[in-house]
């Protein structure tokens, strides 16, 4: 007979980051209960009004305020955004572009193009290297000569 699995559990951060929500702006009930599996799948399919809510207004972690705004983390630290920004916020930074966020947009299109250049490289290499053809082998296949067949000396003994 086999044991019944224990449902794995994950910290509080763990869920957030899989949910892509801001973690302290969660009900305190989230933050202090660790997270099965089932939980988080659950959550996922059906969620409940307060992550309808986070999810739609913010606040957001740096990876969804990134992705939004069409630009890299580490643009977001190098203009110096440490703070989660709600949907509004994020929605004034895209209607009315500072010169950084254009520029960040800039090099993070840059490098993605850069990305994928790379990789159709890499795939056109892969695709080239093909297995040489191995050469048709004969019917019969030839027999190893001893030294005096070909007229060479026969052994000492």
């Amino acid at each position: 007979m086999t044991k019944p699995k224990k449902s794995q559990l994950m910290k509080p951060a763990t869920a957030a980051l899989k949910l892509d929500i801001y973690l302290p702006a969660t009900p305190q009930e989230f933050q202090e209960s660790l997270v099965s599996r089932e939980d988080l799948d659950e959550l996922q399919r059906n969620p409940p009004q307060w992550l309808a809510d986070l999810r739609r207004e913010g606040p957001h972690p740096r990876n969804v305020v990134a992705a939004r705004l069409r630009i890299s983390n580490s643009g977001l630290a190098r203009a110096g955004i440490t703070e989660a920004l709600t949907t509004a916020q994020i929605a004034d930074l895209a209607a009315n572009p500072p010169e950084w966020l254009v520029r960040e947009r800039a090099t993070h299109a840059e490098t993605q193009r850069e990305q994928r250049r790379l990789q159709e490289r890499q795939q056109d290499a892969t695709e080239k290297v093909t297995v040489p053809a191995k050469p048709a082998k004969s019917a019969k296949p030839a027999r190893r000569q001893s030294p005096t067949s070909r007229g060479g000396r026969s052994p000492r003994r």
